[in-house]
């Protein structure tokens, strides 16, 4: 069982997070999911699902939204005394999905203004998987040369680019796709895809 946080920013694309929170739990691993304001926001207006009120009360309806998962922890964006915001208790990864450019670019400045950003920053000082997935396009230079310096510092850059050659049929196997690739960076095994030579 691995402790991984997953945070959603205000980048399009919340259900990647929600679905890759989902996989998780189900897999047996702890979650943490962390999100910004602006992800708050993109998430409602993306999917009507609407988390309000303090973080224990934002909590109770995330894990009533997962099944009732006890696996499941959620952090306000300002809380620095957050277990995860330390090395001496640094989650095993952490997959920002998606990432806005916003968010991008702090962390590959270094910079730590909540929570979401010095869980990241932890992560990489202590050597363990960051997962990025960018949702923006078309990329200027400035955001390809954040992506590259995160990926120098050991960060995985996975952008939701779903493949087709799996013959999706909805929406859903277009997420799925993404999460999986998700799923493959942090070692956790699925079966959400069908892979390439593989048997149908």
């Amino acid at each position: 069982m691995k402790k991984i946080v997953v945070a959603i920013t205000g980048a399009s694309g919340s259900i990647y997070g929600l679905r890759l929170v989902e996989e998780l739990l189900s897999s047996g691993h702890r979650v943490s999911l962390l999100m910004s304001n602006a992800g708050f926001q993109v998430l409602a207006y993306e999917t009507g699902i609407e988390w309000t009120g303090s973080a224990i009360e934002r909590l109770e309806q995330m894990r009533s939204h997962f099944g009732g998962s006890e696996k499941l922890e959620h952090y306000g964006i300002d809380d620095f005394f957050a277990p995860v915001a330390s090395g001496s208790s640094a989650p095993d990864a952490m997959v920002i999905a998606p990432c806005s450019m916003g968010t991008a670019g702090r962390v590959a400045a270094g910079l730590s203004e909540n929570l979401i950003e010095r869980v990241a920053d932890v992560v990489l000082k202590e050597r363990r998987d960051l997962v990025l997935v960018p949702r923006e396009t078309p990329f200027n230079q400035i955001h390809l040369e954040n992506l590259l310096r995160l990926s120098k510092a050991g960060a995985h850059i996975v952008p939701a680019m779903p493949a087709f050659y799996h013959r999706p049929e909805s929406m859903d196997d277009l997420v799925d796709f993404v999460v999986g690739k998700l799923l493959d960076a942090l070692g956790v095994e699925h079966n959400l895809f069908q892979r390439w030579g593989g048997e149908e």
